[in-house]
């Protein structure tokens, strides 16, 4: 299985958007089952992305409603945990692609690379992995080039 998490920010601007639906899109044309945080921001761009390629892509949810899940979701998992879901996004995937985001991400690619998966991103954010246990930390600059490496980067594992 080709599982690939995506996160990001939930308050974005639209060019940030545009990247997060290329994103959606390359994944979904590539095979890939999208997990994401299932709510606005990059979330939501990245699964109108996916959806528009007729893929699929589960929102792991906050809260107990699946009715809170954006618009564009596959399928929406209510877990109750609040922020602590992050920990499940990061975990569903293979690699896990960023885009753009602030604290929350921050967590997500923390838990990541805690687990010695490998975070691909774009945009501002900068982790550095130290332990030898701990994932790699990867920069690109385009969707293609996001998508690319984590595909790669899945189907090694």
């Amino acid at each position: 299985m080709l599982n690939i998490s995506v996160i990001g920010g939930s308050e974005i601007p639209s060019e940030t958007c545009e990247v997060a639906i290329e994103v959606g899109r390359l994944l979904a044309r590539a095979g890939a089952t999208v997990f994401c945080g299932g709510l606005t921001g990059v979330m939501e761009c990245v699964a109108k992305g996916v959806r528009e390629e007729d893929g699929l892509v589960i929102g792991i949810l906050p809260g107990n409603r699946p009715e809170d899940g954006n618009e564009y979701l596959s399928a929406a998992l209510p877990t109750g945990l609040g922020f602590a879901r992050n920990f499940l996004v990061a975990r569903a995937g293979k690699v896990v692609i960023a885009i753009d985001g602030s604290t929350g991400t921050i967590s997500e690619a923390s838990f990541a690379l805690a687990e010695g998966k490998n975070v691909v991103a774009i945009g501002g954010m900068e982790l550095t992995p130290k332990k030898k246990s701990e994932g790699k930390y990867i920069r690109v600059k385009t969707p293609r080039e996001a998508v690319d490496t984590a595909v790669k980067l899945a189907k090694e594992i």
